[in-house]
């Protein structure tokens, strides 16, 4: 990506500047970007865990840039309008907020359309602000960049619909591959003449050319854009989903099709109503329907995944050093949070120390749930105590957090619940138990019991709580104390720890601290 050069020489894209200085900060300097679609143009700014960036702004407006672009060549001069009003508010907002220069870049409508550049400089002229155009592959590379940032072990075809083109990229092993763009936007189609049946055949014509440069069938097909978001939302209306969080919402071929005849079979602007989607969004998703049955169809993925991540965090991925791009940004984010939150820093992981003999052999993608729950096992002690509980558990299913599915946002939510509170009747968050299976609601049940216990020795040095040892084929739960923890076994401390050796049907042996010789 070209962009500003700086005094050493390096190229730091629309930036303009290094956004990590040091390799090993976990603490992102806060940067807006805008991002200058066909569709919509939108404001974003970016917070907190340099590996898992939160969002402290986020604005979008539908322009329509690229609608009538096929038949003028021009942007539409509505849109054109709207869009420079929008990024004049957006290049204020930056000020009141004391950013550094926004970075904006521009895809498919703006490259494409004979007055693009006069549009740029027109942006340039009110606002200051420079828009770097990129072209197909770049946009397609970002967008696949992006879905990195959220799944560092992503394998699969990234697909990024915008109104005006479609960007496929492979994905495997932290690595980029085979990039490619195609005309395939929505707002493109509308252009296409012979109505469904020329559309239909345009469609299977373009698929097919790009199916020779993607030969292997994917295992995953991972979707980027609003279209496609919009299409998973009508997918958890048609299911009556009980998580809408759109991000790593997983469907499959079989799901992909009756949402399609799901869509054609009712009427458009009661779903629209129903799912909270906006007209503008909603009058380009039967178009994308057509394309993204073909795409399934063609490429035979075994699943379907949203990522709410695409060009804007693939930007931040851009310079994201290999030290960072490593770490686990699910983590990561619980490491800021417990280090701005909880009442103690650092205790998540002597805590994490303490319950782990309870999970002996479990997978890394297991015992990477626990260590997060373990992080943030603090991290909401300002509510209220009578809801605690709920407050923790509405944070872990719906707060920005990457490289998490939908079950393991609602398992850490379940072992969080379980720290503050023993029983989960009549939780209000009752229905989205069954995303869990019996034996992980289980889990998470012993884990939150088992941090509620070891909340109980907060005062005492990390080093010195004391030992968890639990052996599950005699169904004991063994609990050797320190010295200096042997005082805090007090009478609520022995309930908490009889309430574990319940979660796990297990009786209970007490090791004391054996005493000096004087």
């Amino acid at each position: 990506m070209d962009g500003a050069i700086d005094a050493s020489g390096e190229d730091y894209g629309p930036f303009g500047r290094p956004l990590f200085d040091d390799p090993s900060s976990r603490k992102l300097s806060r940067v807006g970007v805008v991002d200058v679609g066909s569709n919509s143009v939108r404001m974003v700014v970016f917070d907190g865990a340099a590996r898992s960036p939160a969002y402290f702004f986020n604005e979008k407006i539908m322009c329509a840039l690229g609608s009538g672009l096929s038949e003028t060549g021009h942007l539409n001069p509505g849109g054109r309008a709207r869009a420079l009003v929008a990024i004049k508010r957006f290049q204020r907002l930056a000020e009141e907020m004391n950013l550094p220069p926004l970075s904006a870049v521009a895809t498919a409508a703006v490259r494409e359309a004979d007055d693009g550049a006069a549009f740029c400089e027109d942006v340039l002229r009110e606002t200051g602000l420079t828009i770097y155009v990129i072209d197909g592959e770049e946009e397609a590379r970002l967008s696949a960049q992006g879905v990195l940032l959220g799944w560092p072990t992503a394998e699969g075809l990234v697909c990024d619909i915008g109104g005006s083109s479609m960007e496929l990229a492979s994905v495997g092993h932290g690595k980029v591959g085979t990039r490619r763009t195609s005309r395939l936007g929505p707002l493109k189609l509308r252009d296409i003449k012979g109505g469904k049946k020329g559309r239909d055949a345009y469609i299977k014509s373009v698929i097919g050319d790009l199916r020779e440069d993607f030969p292997d069938n994917p295992k995953r097909l991972f979707l980027v854009g609003g279209s496609w978001r919009a299409i998973a939302r009508l997918d958890m209306l048609r299911r009556d989903y009980p998580l809408r969080v759109l991000h790593e919402y997983r469907m499959t071929p079989k799901a992909v099709s009756e949402t399609i005849k799901f869509i054609a079979a009712n009427d458009l602007q009661d779903l629209r109503s129903r799912a909270g989607l906006s007209e503008a969004r909603m009058d380009l998703v039967p178009l994308a329907t057509e394309v993204l049955k073909r795409l399934v169809r063609t490429f035979g993925p075994r699943e379907i995944a949203i990522s709410s991540y695409g060009i804007r965090e693939g930007m931040l991925y851009e310079q994201m050093p290999d030290i960072l791009r490593h770490r686990d940004p699910l983590i990561e984010a619980c490491r800021f949070a417990e280090s701005k939150d909880a009442r103690i820093r650092g205790y998540g992981k002597a805590l994490y120390n303490f319950v782990k003999p309870l999970f002996p052999g479990e997978k890394y993608e297991d015992i990477r749930l626990i260590r997060a729950a373990c992080l943030l096992h603090d991290v909401s002690w300002r509510a209220h105590p009578d809801y605690r509980a709920e407050v923790c558990f509405d944070n872990a299913t719906r707060a920005n957090l990457g490289g998490l599915k939908h079950s393991e946002r609602v398992f850490l939510g379940l072992a969080l619940l379980h720290r503050y509170k023993n029983s989960r009747d009549n939780s209000p968050f009752e229905e989205l138990f069954s995303l869990l299976s019996e034996k992980e609601i289980r889990q998470a049940e012993v884990l939150g019991k088992a941090m509620r216990f070891g909340a109980m020795f907060t005062t005492v040095s990390p080093d010195h709580m004391g030992k968890l040892k639990f052996y599950p084929k005699k169904k004991i739960l063994e609990l050797t104390l320190s010295t200096e923890a042997q005082d805090l076994f007090g009478e609520v401390a022995q309930a908490r720890f009889a309430a574990l050796a319940k979660s796990l049907s297990a009786d209970v042996k007490i090791r004391e601290p054996k005493k000096r010789a004087s």
